[in-house]
C-alpha cells in the first residue's frame, strides 16, 4: 500500500515538472547557502590553524615590554634578553623542549649580481626546532660555529629564488653571500614554507646568534626568546614558571609590573578558531532562513494542488479511500519534493565549495556531516510544511469534493 502511495505522489510531482522546479527552488538556494557557508567557514579555519602551526608547536614566544607581540623593540628602557635567559629556561623548566634566543635585524644581501632586502635572524640551532623548520638541502650550523660567530648562513627559499633562480633547494647551497659588511657562505637552504601570519616566512636569511651581534648589530641584544614545548605539556603551569623565573632574573619585585609578555600561538589558534566557527555558525544561520522560505513555498503550491485536484480527491474517498492514505499522498508529494531540493542543494554547494575554496585559498574540507544534517532537514521541512494541505485533503467531505467544479 505505502509502495503504491509513493509511486503515485511520484506521477503527481512529474506531472507539472516545471511547477515542481520552481517549488523545490527556495529549498535547493537555503541548502547549498548553509552547506557552502559552514564547508568555507571550516576550510578557513583549518587555513588559520595550518598557517599558525607553521610558526611552531607548542610554541611561546617571550618579548621585553608589555604589549604583547611588541617585537623585538623593546625601547623606553625595557631591558633585552641574555644567551643566559634561554639556558636557564631550558635547565630550570620542565615540559620544554627547546629554547631558541632570537635577535633580527633588516639588511640588504647581495648576491649572484642581484641584491634583496630581507629580514636577518641571528639564533642558535634550536631556532629549526621551535619553529618547525626543516632543511631542503645543506646542513645545521656546527657546534664552533655557532660559539665562535663563524661566517655562515641559511638561506630561505624567497631569498633564493630572488638572489639564485634555478631549481628549489639546490641553486645557492655553497656560494657566499654578502649581508652589510660581511660576506657568509650558505651552508642551508630551508625548505619553503609559505605565507603566515606574519607575512613571508621564506623572506629570510639565518645567521649565528654571536655572528649577527658582531657583524651586524654590533650589540649583544636579544630580541626575543623562542620556547617550544614537548607534546603533551599543558601551556598554563609552564607560562606561569616561565614569568616567575624571568621575573627572579630581571630582578622584578613583588610590586612591579611584568617588563616583558608571553605570547602563546596556541591560545591564538583556539582564539581565531572559535570565532570563525561563531561567524560560519552565524552565517549559516542566516541562510537557513531560504530553507523556511523554501518551506512556505512548498505549503502554498500544495495547498494549491489539493485545490486543483479536489474532484480527484472526493472520488477517492468515495471508492473507499481512507484519510490516512490520502493524507499520506499528499505528504509524500511534499517529502518528495523537498528531498530533492535537498540533494540537488548539496551538489550545489559540493560543488561551489570546491570551486570556491580555491578562489579563497583555503582547503576543501567535505563534511559528511553537515551534508547529511542538510538532507535530513530538507526532508522535515517538507514534513512540517506540508501536513497542513494534506489534512485539508484528507478531511474532505467526499460529496462536496465530487461537487466541486
Amino acid at each position: 500500500m505505502l509502495g503504491s502511495i509513493f509511486w503515485l505522489a511520484l506521477r503527481s510531482v512529474r506531472r507539472n515538472l516545471l511547477r515542481s522546479f520552481l517549488t523545490i527552488l527556495g529549498i535547493v538556494i537555503g541548502v547549498s547557502a548553509v552547506v557552502t557557508m559552514v564547508t568555507l567557514g571550516r576550510g578557513a579555519t583549518l587555513a588559520i590553524q595550518l598557517q599558525i602551526t607553521t610558526l611552531g608547536t607548542n610554541l611561546l614566544m617571550l618579548n621585553p615590554g608589555q604589549r604583547v607581540g611588541g617585537g623585538g623593540g623593546g625601547g623606553g628602557g625595557v631591558p633585552q634578553f641574555t644567551e643566559a635567559d634561554a639556558v636557564a629556561i631550558a635547565q630550570e623548566i620542565g615540559g620544554v623542549a627547546a629554547v631558541a634566543p632570537q635577535a633580527r635585524a633588516s639588511a640588504t644581501v647581495v648576491a649572484n649580481g642581484r641584491n634583496w632586502v630581507t629580514n636577518v635572524v641571528g639564533s642558535s640551532n634550536a631556532w629549526f626546532d621551535t619553529g618547525n623548520w626543516s632543511l631542503a638541502s645543506g646542513r645545521r650550523f656546527e657546534a664552533d660555529e655557532q660559539l665562535a660567530g663563524a661566517a655562515v648562513c641559511v638561506m630561505g627559499e624567497t631569498v633564493r629564488r630572488e638572489l639564485f633562480g634555478g631549481s628549489a633547494g639546490q641553486s645557492g647551497l655553497g656560494e657566499w653571500l654578502r649581508v652589510r659588511q660581511f660576506s657568509c657562505q650558505v651552508v642551508g637552504i630551508l625548505a619553503a614554507k609559505g605565507q603566515g601570519g606574519m607575512g613571508d616566512q621564506d623572506d629570510t636569511v639565518l645567521l649565528p646568534l654571536h655572528t649577527l651581534q658582531r657583524r651586524v648589530t654590533g650589540n649583544h641584544r636579544v630580541a626575543s626568546l623562542l620556547i617550544s614545548m614537548e607534546d603533551g605539556s599543558n601551556s598554563t603551569p609552564l607560562k606561569a614558571a616561565v614569568r616567575q623565573l624571568m621575573r627572579e632574573r630581571r630582578k622584578l619585585a613583588d610590586t612591579d609590573d611584568d617588563n616583558f609578555n608571553i605570547f602563546d600561538t596556541q591560545q591564538l589558534a583556539d582564539t581565531l578558531s572559535s570565532t570563525m566557527g561563531v561567524l560560519t555558525s552565524l552565517l549559516g544561520a542566516v541562510a537557513a532562513v531560504s530553507l523556511l522560505v523554501g518551506g512556505i513555498g512548498i505549503m502554498n503550491v500544495m495547498l494549491v494542488s489539493v485545490t486543483e485536484r479536489t474532484r480527484e480527491i472526493g472520488l477517492r474517498l468515495a471508492v473507499g479511500a481512507l484519510e490516512r492514505e490520502v493524507l499520506m499522498q499528499f505528504l509524500i508529494e511534499a517529502v518528495v519534493l523537498s528531498a530533492l531540493g535537498g540533494v540537488v542543494g548539496v551538489a550545489v554547494a559540493t560543488a561551489a565549495s570546491y570551486v570556491l575554496a580555491g578562489v579563497m585559498a583555503v582547503p576543501y574540507v567535505f563534511d559528511p556531516g553537515i551534508n547529511l544534517l542538510a538532507l535530513l532537514f530538507s526532508g522535515g521541512i517538507g514534513v512540517v510544511f506540508g501536513y497542513f494541505p494534506a489534512r485539508r485533503a484528507a478531511r474532505m467531505d467526499p460529496i462536496e469534493a465530487l461537487r466541486h467544479e
